[in-house]
């Protein structure tokens, strides 16, 4: 084999193995969620509705959203989602605020496990939880993401803020600071 069909053979190799690799990452960037804004569903939970029933285990027992007799602050997370990871500090001082009068749940809502490209499972939950000192009760994670489908509203994370009467009362996705969700809760405690 001369060098001129060595070099055209090695040329087509390596135009394979580019084309290969493009592939593969447009491929598996296709199947991942790009960013923490982008989510997989946008609920029709809206404000002033009755919103959808669940019952979850959690780390502080089951959880029946129409049992509650006070206010629920709900909040739809993704473990490797940047904001919600920072949202952590806000749930957790409100939590220390208002967990007396208000039920918590922070309820897993993606396939995608903490590091971006694992499926989800329960010890991702527990790495979060660890991870980010969180205090408020985290559901145990449920495969489907029923509660998720229902809840999430455009972004990671969504809250939603369900008052005694059981009614939507605030609705929002994306990081939001600790004034707007007091101010919110401090409504629905009136």
């Amino acid at each position: 084999m001369n060098r001129r069909s060595l070099a055209l053979i090695s040329g087509i190799i390596v135009v394979a193995i580019v084309v290969v690799a493009v592939w593969v990452l447009r491929t598996h960037a296709n199947g991942q969620l790009n960013n923490a804004s982008q989510a997989p569903v946008n609920a029709s939970v809206d404000v002033g509705q009755t919103p959808p029933e669940f019952t979850l285990p959690s780390t502080a027992g089951t959880f029946d959203l129409m049992a509650q007799t006070k206010p629920v602050f709900l909040e739809i997370f993704a473990t490797w989602c940047p904001h919600c990871q920072r949202e952590t500090v806000v749930l957790n001082r409100l939590y220390a605020a208002y967990g007396k009068r208000v039920a918590f749940l922070a309820v897993p809502g993606s396939d995608t496990g903490m590091d971006g490209s694992s499926p989800e499972s329960q010890f991702d939950i527990i790495n979060f939880q660890i991870r980010f000192g969180v205090k408020y009760p985290i559901a145990a994670y449920d495969p489907n993401l029923t509660v998720a489908r229902q809840y999430l509203k455009g972004g990671y994370p969504t809250i939603v803020i369900v008052n005694k009467d059981h009614k939507v009362a605030y609705a929002n996705s994306g990081e939001v600071p600790y004034d707007t969700l007091a101010a919110a809760l401090n409504q629905v405690l009136k």
